[in-house]
């Protein structure tokens, strides 16, 4: 039997999350996101902590990146015994070339994944070239995480910002799908963004709305992964 080949995407995915862990030093307290390019980093972890005797904690921002971590011998903290973070490293869904603002929440964490960023020092991200835009909302979405109380007078705001708003479905589950804080997720198309900072202030202001998926001016680096070599950009 011929043993499984990576497609270049993934084997991209994987070159770019071990780029981003070499960032974390020893005694450092790590914010882990979510997703499948996440879960790269946090098996580079557990080799590191593993091989090189790295010492380190990690803060999980969902379930899935819990149990990795614990798949992984990562060892556990939390906010409240360490609300200032050196690193956090996570994906991203799309990622604007110029000034690396993002959208994320494809996979329902970004309520947990934005406060894990915010109390980090630094913020590093992990894509694939196919996440690269030179506009946000080209083709994607922005999440936008509600109490369920409040979806329909949710759904009816974001119709007046000119957002098309689809309720996610669960997959493998009959129903919406249920965030790890026990809420619904709009999926809203607004078509190329072009004034992000007023379109994230606007969402935020309706009632019952959480947080959204606009992750502006955070990212500080990006790590790219490309059919050829791991490109780095900086934040200016």
């Amino acid at each position: 039997m011929k043993p499984k080949t990576i497609n270049w995407q993934e084997q991209a995915k994987k070159s770019a999350a071990i780029e981003a862990v070499k960032q974390v030093k020893n005694g450092f307290v790590v914010g882990l996101g979510s997703g499948s390019t996440v879960a790269y980093a946090i098996q580079e972890l557990g080799r590191r902590i593993k091989q090189e005797k790295l010492e380190l904690l990690a803060v999980p921002s969902s379930y899935q990146a819990f149990y990795l971590a614990n798949q992984n011998r990562v060892p556990i903290t939390t906010l409240d015994e360490y609300p200032t973070l050196d690193l956090t490293i996570d994906g991203a869904d799309q990622v604007e070339k110029k000034t690396l603002n993002m959208i994320k929440g494809m996979g329902g964490a970004l309520t947990r994944e934005k406060i894990v960023a915010e109390a980090s020092k630094k913020l590093v991200i992990i894509v694939d070239e196919t996440k690269l835009t030179e506009k946000l909302g080209l083709n994607q979405p922005v999440p936008v995480e509600v109490i369920p109380f409040a979806l329909a007078l949710a759904r009816m705001r974001l119709q007046k910002l000119h957002g098309a708003p689809e309720m996610r479905e669960g997959k493998g589950k009959v129903g919406p799908v249920v965030t790890d804080n026990g809420n619904f997720i709009l999926d809203v198309h607004f078509g190329k963004i072009e004034d992000a900072e007023k379109l994230n202030m606007q969402i935020k202001l309706i009632p019952g709305v959480v947080e959204n998926g606009l992750f502006l001016n955070m990212a500080d680096i990006v790590y790219v992964g490309t059919r050829g070599v791991v490109q780095r950009l900086v934040r200016q």
